[in-house]
């Protein structure tokens, strides 16, 4: 489902998903910010994603809300078409959506797995596929190019066990990134960005979130403008793909036995 009428427009086109809110959203203020038009997609927060598209408004013109639900096939396989359709290209995909849900070795299951690796792994490949399906057909003399950016997880480089199913999701998406990054050049690059504790949640008190925050080499982790910033600039950088940018104030270099939100 969107809210737009289609749109002629020199300005690229970014998919988004997860806009809404949180780190979404920043990144998708970001990239309205430096001339893109944001398709914001949200599953069930409708009202918090017109009001992304709002606030992209005061950038650039031309952003539109899309809904799907990652984890069902179809949902997913119709997003980008119904973003080409009502925005008129698509240039680039932000895979920020996330399924994040507390399991561990002793209490995981196919139902855990399965739901993690639908909207955290299954959905960005399935853009990817998408986008360079789109790219594919747009011949402008030359075959149109793009990028698509995977949030990923320091997690990955400094595991613990706690959020058994997330992280077995992310690190399948993180493999992804090389076979995507082959099989689909020269038109699409993918680029892997990995943030740290970024925003606080309702696991951690502001206190504790702020100390955790500070539990990096820098003295710091990323901040959500940090990891917009770097989106933008895997976007940009025409020279990068196969691999991860991380961001996270050197977060995986330190050993930490539980997840963030459980120490």
């Amino acid at each position: 489902m969107s809210f737009a009428s289609p749109i002629s427009s020199p300005l690229p086109v970014v998919l988004v998903t997860g806009a809404a809110r949180r780190l979404g959203r920043e990144m998708a203020l970001a990239l309205a910010k430096a001339g893109w038009r944001v398709a914001v997609h949200y599953r069930d927060s409708v009202d918090d994603a017109m009001k992304t598209v709002a606030a992209c408004a005061e950038y650039t013109s031309g952003s539109a809300v899309f809904c799907a639900d990652l984890a069902d096939e179809n949902a997913v396989r119709s997003l980008l078409p119904a973003v080409v359709q009502s925005m008129g290209q698509v240039d680039a995909v932000v895979n920020s959506a996330s399924t994040f849900e507390h399991d561990n070795a002793a209490t995981f299951s196919f139902t855990q797995m399965e739901r993690h690796l639908r909207s955290n792994t299954a959905a960005p490949i399935l853009l990817a596929q998408a986008l360079y399906e789109h790219l594919s057909t747009r011949q402008t003399p030359h075959p149109a190019r793009g990028a698509v950016v995977n949030l990923l997880d320091q997690k990955l480089w400094n595991q613990n066990p706690d959020f058994f199913s997330y992280t077995l999701s992310k690190a399948a998406l993180e493999a992804a990134n090389t076979m995507l990054a082959l099989a689909l050049s020269p038109l699409v690059r993918v680029v892997g960005v990995a943030p740290g504790l970024t925003l606080t949640s309702h696991l951690l008190s502001e206190e504790k979130f702020q100390a955790l925050h500070q539990l990096s080499p820098l003295g710091r982790s990323s901040t959500a403008q940090d990891v917009a910033a770097t989106v933008l600039f895997a976007l940009q950088n025409q020279s990068i793909t196969g691999t991860t940018l991380l961001v996270d104030g050197g977060q995986h270099l330190m050993r930490f036995e539980r997840d963030f939100s459980l120490m």
